[in-house]
């Protein structure tokens, strides 16, 4: 008797449910079953089939953004800081390589055993002649990746995917003061839209551009710009594969970025680096001051910083200089203003690679 007792207890304790661990299995195991259900979507797109839009509700998104994603990607950030014996490494990224289609040939450093850990491996260099900038047009794709939309906002609304919007100030943020950007003779619209566009006869324009894992994870500068401001919204990480996207209205405003603004020749110039699930580290080479999920920010805030007050001609930024890296896959989002004659060479869902053109005058 005393000995059922010895381990009938400890029992009990195991399997008393609690609703927190309720709460993570129930949103996991959800979470789980959209990953399927966005595998079947991609095998239908790739048959040629078009999937109507079906949007998520408002207890599902909720049910998604309980799954504590923030905690997880410290985890996934903690554990990729681990240095890997010599002789796990090449097993370790061999399997990565082979699940999401890695091309080693053209990093810079193919020799697998140099990566010491996985935060390494995924933040590897590339060789440079294997992404030649295109001189010829005015903007570039910042990041190798695939196009999920592109066009001009209209009615302060942008496409994160066809027939799948977010507001436009919801994503950027209140406008940032005349008194921290070059143009500061900006004249003030009617909408948030008309007060980005400084000059007359331009048209305000979006490119989404989605990092998949096996993707080069540094990004560049799409043009010659001065970046003038940082915004960092602390927020969820939900994942931002096209699935997702086309099921969470507003995802990219829900979700962790951090928005570089700023002006071009043509005006308004912005670029946005949106964090997902395990990206919960976000890095701006020339900003040091910048911390991603981090536990002393809270969502539903921002934070600014403007490089006006500090350096007093902002941060000039040259077409395919470094700007930043991504710790896994994500999302970058170029917001900008140029003449109505701007043409983009692109289609929805093509490949892209870093340095190829997305359009020009």
């Amino acid at each position: 008797t005393d000995r059922k007792k010895l381990h009938t207890a400890p029992v009990g304790q195991v399997f008393r449910l609690r609703p927190f661990h309720v709460l993570v299995a129930t949103g996991g195991g959800y979470a789980g079953y959209r990953k399927y259900e966005d595998y079947k979507l991609e095998q239908l797109e790739k048959r040629g089939i078009e999937v109507p839009v079906k949007l998520a509700s408002e207890w599902e998104v909720a049910l998604y953004k309980s799954v504590p994603t923030r905690l997880l990607s410290r985890a996934w950030g903690r554990l990729n800081q681990v240095e890997l014996p010599t002789w796990l490494r090449k097993p370790v990224y061999s399997l990565y390589i082979w699940t999401f289609g890695v091309n080693m040939k053209e990093a810079a450093v193919e020799d697998l055993h140099h990566y010491r850990n996985l935060s390494e491996f995924f933040r590897r260099k590339l060789k440079p002649q294997v992404r030649p900038v295109c001189c010829v047009h005015s903007v570039i794709s910042p990041s190798d990746g695939k196009i999920l939309n592109f066009g001009q906002v209209k009615n302060c609304e942008v496409e994160q995917v066809k027939g799948v919007t977010y507001s436009l100030e919801s994503f950027l943020g209140p406008r940032i003061s005349t008194e921290e950007m070059h143009f500061s003779h900006a004249p003030l619209g009617n909408s948030f839209q008309q007060q980005l566009v400084t000059k007359e006869g331009n048209e305000l324009y979006h490119c989404v551009i989605y990092l998949a894992p096996g993707d080069y994870h540094c990004f560049h500068s799409p043009t010659d710009w001065t970046v003038s401001h940082r915004r960092h919204f602390p927020g969820s990480l939900m994942s931002v594969n096209p699935g997702v996207a086309r099921w969470i209205k507003e995802l990219f405003c829900h979700n962790e970025r951090v928005v570089l603004t700023g002006d071009w020749k043509h005006g308004f110039f912005s670029l946005t680096a949106v964090g997902a699930t395990n990206v919960g580290s976000i890095r701006i080479y020339f900003d040091q001051d910048l911390h991603t999920n981090s536990p002393s920010y809270s969502k539903g805030s921002y934070n600014d910083f403007s490089f006006i007050s500090n350096n007093k001609e902002g941060i000039p930024m040259r077409k395919g200089e470094h700007l930043g890296e991504f710790n896994l896959g994500s999302t970058i989002v170029l917001i900008f203003e140029a003449p109505k004659d701007f043409k983009f060479n692109l289609k929805a869902g093509q490949k892209i690679r870093f340095g190829e053109a997305l359009g020009s005058l």
